[in-house]
């Protein structure tokens, strides 16, 4: 069996030496031994960094990735865990589309200050509401469809 050092896992998956590490502390990833002093990792080390950067980049911590695999290292994800966070997901683009929408907005209002946009307020109002609330709702317009772009104030001028 072809053994890799440290060094080359990193070259070969993109992921640093000191992240190697981090993740061999907390438990993610094992050497086979070292060779010297450094760590040699099977081949197949590649293949669970891949998954791991795949789960953080999907919104999962390293604790949730790291109950995703077994003692003798086999993959097991919850099938409920990943429905469940692709609805986060979900939740957080459709959010995030909103917010995108009003930002556009303000952006192009010809309104001659963003405070006399009422979208802006309404935008500066759900922030706040927000923020006191402690949790994400949708930043403007709750009775506009998702998605929609608020139509900009004209100067009766």
């Amino acid at each position: 069996m072809t053994m890799m050092d440290i060094g080359e896992v990193a070259r070969r998956s993109g992921v640093p030496a000191s992240t190697l590490r981090y993740y061999e502390e907390v438990g993610l990833i094992r050497p086979l031994g070292r060779h010297g002093l450094r760590r040699q990792f099977d081949p197949g080390v590649l293949l669970k960094l891949a998954l791991i950067e795949l789960g953080k980049a999907g919104g999962f911590s390293l604790a949730e990735i790291a109950g995703m695999f077994g003692e003798d290292e086999a993959l097991n994800i919850p099938r409920a865990n990943l429905h469940a966070k692709a609805e986060e997901l979900g939740r957080q683009i459709a959010s995030l589309r909103v917010l995108r929408d009003a930002i556009r907005h303000v952006a192009d209002c010809p309104a001659p200050s963003h405070l006399q946009c009422p979208s802006f307020r309404k935008l500066l109002t759900s922030v706040s509401a927000r923020r006191a609330g402690g949790r994400m709702e949708r930043p403007v317009q709750a009775g506009r469809r998702q998605g929609r772009v608020p139509k900009p104030v004209r100067d009766p001028g």
